[in-house]
Formats: structure tokens, sequence, C-alpha cells
């Protein structure tokens, strides 16, 4: 059977797009060296090799209840809703309570994705800039929005053992202060009074469930996702509670470090309107940066996603005018949304609803031809048995070893709640989308784990 299967988007389609991958597949978190290895058992196992399209494999409804059987009724569950769709055309094949609204968790990243890489230009970059003050020895640090904006100079920010490339290189403090240090020797200016800006963001700082790890206070500036250093653990990150203050104390060491002295403890100002500009450095496209925030669930780059959108919109750039904008744009790409509720970017908030029929037709829009912009949607999935929140399932001991190197979904966790979407390639190799989302679930690793049988029987039937 090994011989035979298929994955949806495989090592040609990662050249392709970019993506650097490790040995087994497994790109990593590129300021945490290592993360995302893959589990010994699913080492040896082929990883997503291009899908191949069978007219004579057409799955059907009673096709992929058979299969299913009694799993979709495992009581470890909790109460389970789902939408599993043919991921060629987005025919809904089979579900139950698919058109009811349920709490998407991290799934929500799907919805921002979508709307992102729809509404901004496949180039799209968040710049971070010094410009001139108001006073001849001022300069202003200008945020942009980047979170993955690096603490660490260009040679040491890598995907595994290989330098990133041009798409996904993060953005570089050092060498902002390399080229603004230049620009300002160049004017013979070596003492400055040093302000930053962050009025790209509106409304307030605090997700309304913030916790200090899995997401901080948005700032337009920050470093390393405002996280303490930025080697911290992905898993279990410390975030500090001023990110831009972190960033522009950190921008004056620099400085300094390159023979320009800032004269005061910096302070926040809004930078003049025109002002010449020193120095910029870029963020990854924009399609980099969705497959980050898939892969590894980042809440906080996803909710910085989220307010590129708004910008783009012409909505607010907080939660809400985020929430408003990838809801508006959704709309606009025909999608149907009743029983939609975003009310931010990430899926911390637990009063999002999504019916589990959207997130198909998410997955389905993005595998379509005709919007070849959605790919990242794709690429950025975690990979079962091997990248991001999926690296640690799909075991034999969990009951799903056959899904590893195949699946390839979104997680979403919060209290009482799980949910999977993603896709799955049948033995026919036909591509199978899905949505499952649970509710009061006892144990929520036993949910999850059946979860993943569900997925791992659609990989090996026909389901004709």
């Amino acid at each position: 059977m090994a011989g035979t299967r298929r994955g949806l988007v495989g090592a040609g389609v990662a050249a392709a797009t970019g993506i650097a991958l490790l040995a087994g597949g497994t790109p990593a978190h590129p300021l945490a060296p290592g993360a995302g290895a893959a589990p010994s058992a699913a080492a040896a196992r082929p990883v997503l090799e291009p899908a191949v399209s069978t007219p004579d494999g057409v799955p059907s409804t009673a096709g992929v209840q058979a299969a299913l059987g009694a799993l979709t009724g495992d009581k470890a569950l909790g109460t389970l809703t789902f939408a599993i769709a043919d991921g060629t055309t987005g025919k809904l094949l089979l579900g139950s309570g698919e058109s009811s609204p349920a709490t998407p968790a991290s799934t929500t990243k799907l919805a921002t994705s979508v709307a992102a890489l729809s509404l901004l230009p496949p180039q799209t970059r968040l710049a971070t800039k010094v410009v001139k003050g108001a006073g001849p020895d001022e300069i202003v640090l200008v945020g942009g929005g980047d979170p993955t904006l690096s603490g660490l100079n260009p040679d040491q920010i890598r995907i595994g053992l290989a330098p990133v490339d041009g798409d996904s290189a993060p953005a570089s403090l050092p060498d902002l202060a390399r080229q603004t240090a230049a620009a300002l020797k160049a004017a013979n200016l070596t003492t400055v009074h040093l302000d930053y800006d962050t009025s790209l963001y509106t409304g307030p700082a605090f997700h309304p469930f913030n916790d200090g790890t899995d997401i901080g206070p948005m700032s337009a500036l920050m470093i390393d996702e405002g996280r303490v250093t930025a080697t911290d653990d992905v898993e279990a990150p410390v975030r500090v509670p001023d990110p831009a203050g972190q960033a522009a104390a950190k921008f004056g060491d620099l400085l300094a470090a390159q023979g320009v002295k800032v004269a005061d403890k910096p302070k926040e100002a809004a930078a003049p309107a025109g002002a010449a500009r020193l120095g910029e450095v870029e963020s990854p496209i924009i399609g980099r940066l969705v497959e980050r925030a898939l892969t590894n669930s980042d809440n906080t780059l996803a909710e910085a996603i989220g307010r590129q959108v708004a910008v783009a919109g012409k909505q607010p750039v907080s939660y809400e005018g985020a929430a408003a904008a990838v809801t508006a744009e959704l709309a606009r790409l025909g999608l149907p949304m009743q029983g939609v509720q975003l009310n931010d970017s990430s899926g911390l908030n637990t009063h999002n609803t999504i019916p589990p029929v959207l997130l198909t037709d998410l997955l389905a829009m993005a595998a379509a031809p005709d919007h070849p912009q959605l790919r990242p949607v794709l690429t950025g999935l975690p990979i079962g048995g091997f990248t991001g929140t999926l690296r640690l399932r799909y075991q034999a001991a969990q009951g799903s070893a056959d899904g590893a190197g195949i699946v390839r979904a979104k997680t979403g966790s919060l209290t009482g709640v799980n949910t999977l979407a993603g896709s799955v390639v049948d033995a026919d190799g036909r591509v199978l989308v899905f949505a499952l989302m649970t509710k009061g679930a006892v144990d929520p690793n036993a949910a999850r784990y059946a979860m993943d049988r569900i997925v791992t029987r659609l990989a090996s039937c026909g389901c004709r």
C-alpha cells in the first residue's frame, strides 16, 4: 500500500513554494532550532508525494459512512459535529450538524488565512522602519505590525540546518540598526533621541483571553513575538508585558554597539508625516507568515495577520476590526456565512462560532485551481506525526499510525473543545477535506486521538 499512497502536497510543491524541510519533511520554527522534530516511529514513512486524480475513484456518501462505521460515535469525543467533503469538487459527502455553529478554537486561523491570502497581494511584506523625528537629532522606530521581527542577526536565523530563503527570512533588528547608524553617521550624528511609533494598531492590546504565554499584548512593534528571549520554547513561551518598549530598548542597545548613542530612555511618539526614512527591514512574504501561523498554531502571528486584513479592508486595526474584515472578505468570496461569528483572528476567543461545513469549504477553496494564491493554507497545515501541532500525534499507541505523513490538518484546543480540520488522501488517491468539532469530552487527549482515528480510517478507504 505504501507505494501507492499519495499525500496532498509533496516535495515538488514544497520546492515550488520555497518551504525548507528538515529530514523527514519537517519545517522547523526559525527561532527554535529542532522544533517539530518527527518521532522516530514516523520518520521511516514516506512523506507526502503529489496527489493523483482518479476519475473512477470518486468517493460516495455510502462509502464514507461504511468506512467510518461506529468511529464517529466514540464516547471519548463527547458531542461531535463534522463535515467530510470531496476535496476536488467541495461536495459534502457525510456530515452531522455540519451547518450548526460550533466553537472552532484554533481552526479559526483557516478563516483568517484564507481572507489574508485572498485580499493581500502575494508579495506583501510587513515593514519596520526608522525615520527622522521632529528635531534634528530625533529618530523614530516605526512598527509595521511584524511580530516575527527578530533580535538576531540574519546569519543566526535558520530553518533546520540551512539558512532561510529570501521569501521566508524574518526581518532583523540588528540589520535595521546597522542601516540606521550608517545613515546617521553620514549626517554627522552620533547622539540621538529615540522615539517609537505603535500607532498602526488601535484598540486594547490585551486579548480578552490573554494568559501571557499562548499570547501576550499585541503591538505594531515587537521583536520575537514579544517573547522574553528569541529562543523561548515555542510550546510554552513567556511574553513581556511591554513588547514595544522591549523592542525600542533593544534597538537603542544595537545603535550603541554601532557607535550611535541614545541620549535618554526611548519614549512612545508618532512619527512625523512624510518623514525621511533612515532604514527599513521587511518580513517574509504573507504566504510564509500564513504557513508559520498554521503549522505552529501561532496566536500572536495570526492576530497580526488579521490586523493586516483589517488595514486592507479599511476596518479598525484591532481584535474586533480584524474579525470584521475577515468576515467581510469571506462573504465576498461567496462562502456560506450563516452561523459564523468571529471575535478574533487566532481562535482563542471562546465566543467564536463556525459551522464545520465552512471549514471544509475553506479547505476546498484553498485547493481549487482558480485560487492558487490560497495554496499556503494547505502547505502550512501540520503533517500528522511530523510537524507543528501534529508532530506527536498519529502514533501506534493512539491507533492512528497509518495517518502519519498522510494527514494534514489544523488543530484546535480550548477548555472542553477540540477541533481538527484538514485534508487526507484516500486509498484511491482522492483528496478528502474534513472538519471535526467536539465539545464536552472528559479527556481532551482521548478526544483528539478519537478524531485522529476517524481521519486515519478515511486515509485507508476507497470510500466509493
